[in-house]
């Protein structure tokens, strides 16, 4: 068991972290452990009920936050001709075609947050796999970053619209605002995801599909959230 630092501790100290609070509680109370000297992203871990052994079961989609993640997303586009200029024109940090996949390949470039990419490229872009699909950097139909709407595509992840896939485990993790942000931004941001996310139940799924969700500041623990006012 990892040790916790003195500050973390402490923090551990002030509530009681098996109790299960509203969101509204749980959004001040986490706002009250983001003590860390800088302004800490507020992430949402949800357990679920999938079998992440069986590939139906799997989750991969997006989800959009009304207010963002308060993050500058770096968006990276494999797009070439008139699809790429249309990424440039929509803000994409980084666009190419072959070159950049070398580029990633050779050199270990990894200096963005989002993979997008026309379906033409997707013969090059494929043979990436082993070095973005580990980083959940490989651009997939399923969540959207294999389109042919790259504008749409940009602008989108750009302004919020996140990335959704279980780990190994069955859990999902994901960034919903800043310490920053109003309680009002965090609890619209918090209950969208949640409700966006039940939307997101694999058929096969017996019982229930969110089992637990708990919000946590990047350097601190985690405040239990009561979900049961969302479809399940």
């Amino acid at each position: 068991m990892a040790k916790h630092s003195k500050r973390y501790s402490e923090l551990l100290k002030s509530y009681d972290k098996n109790n299960v609070y509203s969101l509204e509680e749980a959004v001040k109370l986490v706002k009250n452990l983001s003590t860390a000297k800088f302004d800490e992203t507020i992430e949402l871990s949800i357990k679920t009920g999938i079998d992440p052994k069986k590939n139906e079961q799997q989750i991969r989609n997006t989800i959009s936050l009304p207010n963002g993640t308060g993050k500058k997303v770096k968006v990276l586009v494999f797009a070439v001709g008139p699809e790429a200029e249309e990424a440039k024109e929509a803000g994409a940090d980084y666009v190419g075609g072959e070159e950049l996949a070398e580029k990633i390949a050779k050199e270990g470039f990894l200096d963005f947050d989002v993979a997008i990419a026309s379906p033409d490229t997707m013969r090059f872009v494929g043979k990436l796999g082993r070095i973005l699909g580990p980083r959940g950097l490989m651009p997939s139909p399923k969540s959207g970053t294999v389109t042919k709407d790259i504008k749409d595509a940009v602008v989108s992840f750009k302004a919020g619209r996140v990335e959704v896939r279980n780990d190994k485990t069955g859990n999902l993790h994901l960034p919903v605002g800043k310490k920053s942000f109003s309680d009002e931004k965090l609890n619209e941001n918090v209950s969208s995801a949640l409700q966006q996310i039940a939307a997101l139940r694999p058929q096969g799924v017996k019982g229930r599909f969110i089992q637990k969700a708990v919000i946590a500041p990047t350097m601190g623990p985690g405040v239990k959230i009561d979900f049961s006012g969302f479809e399940n």
